[in-house]
């Protein structure tokens, strides 16, 4: 008998570390974003890092942590990605994937 239950959203904040402003991160990061499907935001901060939410399907949100953490985009130079305040959520804050600036 086949259940019908219904996969929920999952929510986490990353921020990202290393040559990754000026180097159109944040355009890069919406675009694998909204491939994936996931809805959030991105922002530089003071401090040079790239930071933002990221809410959707958990596989998806792992798809876009590897990328976060490995890929990112063509020029940058990531030196690490952290993720904090994962957990579920009932449904998405967010319409779109956005810049913030």
């Amino acid at each position: 008998m086949a259940t019908n239950k219904k996969a929920g959203f999952t929510t986490t904040d990353f921020e990202v570390f290393g040559k990754v402003q000026g180097v159109y991160f944040r355009k890069h990061t919406q675009k694998r974003a909204t491939e994936l499907g996931l809805k959030g935001w991105v922002m530089n901060t003071a401090q040079g890092t790239v930071f933002g939410q990221l809410q959707g399907q958990q596989d998806a949100i792992e798809d876009m942590k590897l990328w976060l953490q490995n890929v990112g985009s063509p020029k940058c130079k990531i030196e690490k990605a952290a993720f904090r305040n994962e957990g579920p959520v009932s449904s998405c804050a967010f319409r779109t994937f956005e810049i913030r600036r």
